[in-house]
């Protein structure tokens, strides 16, 4: 069974998304919620506020880009740290204390781990990824690392009334399932 290049990215968006609920429900024991529509867009980008983005390659490659609004950041970074067992008296006050994308980079490695590893059991391919970087930033950043990187989808996610997305950018790549050749 063959499928095509949207299907690819779009399957692989669907991970990141059962993904990613899963994981940050389980860590900070939140609910969260994503949007039913996978958007196609043009280019990515590093938005406003708190930004976290790593490159992954090997059997597929690509960018992904981890953009949260102050809110949402901050809920995450104090959910995921109360926990963990911090008391909420330690926690930063805002996310321009270096904790909170140190937190935030270091839940995105954690989700990178389990993304990889849900590509690997559905799809039977394997990737690494590099170091995230997080970073607050006050204006939008338009991503082009490599002109091959033509597949791009966003993801939007809500905790409480907090909103992020994950944008997702890779190659132009078919999976072809040589099974059913």
């Amino acid at each position: 069974m063959e499928i095509s290049t949207n299907q690819s990215i779009d399957s692989i968006a669907k991970l990141f998304l059962e993904t990613t609920q899963t994981m940050l429900e389980q860590s900070t024991g939140k609910e969260i919620n994503y949007a039913n529509t996978i958007q196609k867009i043009t280019k990515v980008c590093m938005m406003p506020d708190l930004t976290c983005f790593v490159q992954f390659y090997g059997d597929y490659m690509g960018l992904v880009i981890f953009n949260f609004s102050d809110e949402a950041a901050f809920e995450i970074y104090k959910h995921y740290m109360i926990n963990m067992g911090m008391p909420e008296e330690e926690l930063a006050r805002s996310i321009s204390d270096p904790e909170v994308p140190d937190t935030i980079g270091e839940i995105t490695n954690q989700l990178m781990g389990q993304l990889i590893k849900s590509v690997e059991e559905a799809y039977d391919l394997n990737a690494c990824y590099g170091q995230p970087k997080a970073l607050t930033i006050s204006s939008a950043v338009s991503l082009s690392i490599n002109d091959t990187y033509t597949e791009n989808r966003r993801l939007s996610f809500r905790i409480d009334n907090s909103i992020f997305r994950i944008e997702i950018a890779m190659e132009n790549s078919e999976f072809i399932d040589a099974a059913g050749l």
